[in-house]
């Protein structure tokens, strides 16, 4: 299904297979599920190039290698057709300036799923499509069986985004978290940090009910959002016997909660921020309160392919644990596309699939 801009229908469109090159892969997709950034695309709140084939969050079958191809998985394993696969978001080159330095989603040669202009040359390079063409470049990681595919399709987003952001945290054994949006990402983040044994789990938003899911994802406390944070201060201030939270990780991308996070730490905590990925007023910041209390300010994007790994061996772990099948609220066949997005923009929606 092609998008070819904001206010326009999808457009069903068919391609040719293409002939694959060297550490090229093909994929058969089995689920696309629509992320909080597609929704932003379709609507034309976020710009992409188009034509394109939306969709990044993607779990698929391996169908076809290049040949005479021998590709390695993250994890060292070998590729083999047939094997339900999950990628990242990104393809990367491994030698340039960012990519030496542990940036592969800022590499100068990027390709991202579901954000590119259709090319002659790479037709299939989103999920809204029965196949899609992995580039060389392409970090792919073998599913466990035993994960849902409906559970798995976001972990190569979601999960792994979530997976960048606890590690840049830091340790979180022992920590007080505050997660700032109990969407998808904010869920998914209270789970990961309760698993890895933080000491306590702080969750807000302004949606009641996506709220009411988070006691099942590991949170502790819940706090319904409100402009002034008094009651999420008031929380905090119990939970942290005074001090301040350790950590404030923002998945809204909302400058009054991201004032609120800063508020809420200690001294020396950190403010890890990844849902600022649109555009949005400006923060004034205090830089005098982030000397003087000593505060960390850290921005993800993305992730590394480490991250991916994470992610996988949470879901492997832990899909039991916590009700992740819960958050695909529906399910779309790929030619009622357009009706999943528009369920996508229900608020109350976390995760609309979509499958050939």
């Amino acid at each position: 299904m092609v998008f070819q801009g904001p206010e326009q229908p999808l457009e069903p469109q068919q391609f040719s297979l293409p002939e694959l090159q060297d550490q090229e892969v093909l994929v058969r997709v089995l689920c696309c599920t629509i992320c909080g950034s597609d929704v932003h695309t379709f609507s034309g709140r976020r710009e992409t190039p188009v034509p394109t084939i939306l969709g990044h969050e993607i779990l698929g079958e391996v169908v076809a290698l290049g040949a005479g191809s021998t590709v390695s998985a993250i994890n060292g394993a070998t590729i083999e057709l047939g094997q339900r696969v999950t990628w990242s978001v990104v393809a990367h080159c491994g030698e340039c300036f960012f990519c030496q330095h542990q940036l592969p989603q800022k590499c100068l040669s990027l390709f991202k799923y579901g954000h590119r202009k259709i090319q002659a040359e790479h037709q299939f390079s989103g999920g809204l499509a029965e196949y899609c063409h992995l580039k060389a470049g392409t970090q792919l990681l073998p599913v466990p069986e035993q994960v849902p595919t409906h559970v798995a399709t976001p972990a190569n987003c979601a999960t792994a985004t979530i997976a960048a952001a606890l590690r840049t945290a830091g340790s979180v054994e022992g920590s007080h978290l505050l997660i700032q949006g109990a969407g998808m990402l904010g869920l998914t983040a209270a789970a990961m940090a309760s698993a890895a044994g933080a000491a306590s789990v702080v969750v807000t938003d302004i949606n009641p009910e996506r709220l009411a899911r988070a006691n099942q994802f590991g949170a502790d406390h819940t706090v319904l959002a409100n402009d002034q944070g008094s009651a999420l201060a008031e929380v905090v201030q119990a939970v942290s016997s005074g001090r301040g939270m350790d950590v404030a990780i923002d998945v809204c991308g909302v400058a009054e909660a991201i004032q609120h996070g800063l508020d809420s730490l200690r001294i020396g905590g950190t403010q890890v921020l990844l849902g600022s990925v649109f555009p949005g007023p400006p923060l004034s910041l205090d830089m005098e309160d982030v000397v003087r209390r000593m505060l960390t300010i850290r921005g993800v994007h993305n992730y590394v392919p480490a991250d991916l790994v994470t992610a996988v061996e949470f879901l492997d772990q832990h899909h039991q644990r916590f009700p992740f099948a819960e958050l695909i609220t529906e399910s779309y066949s790929l030619s009622d596309a357009a009706e999943a997005f528009r369920a996508a923009a229900d608020p109350g929606a976390l995760r609309i699939a979509i499958t050939p």
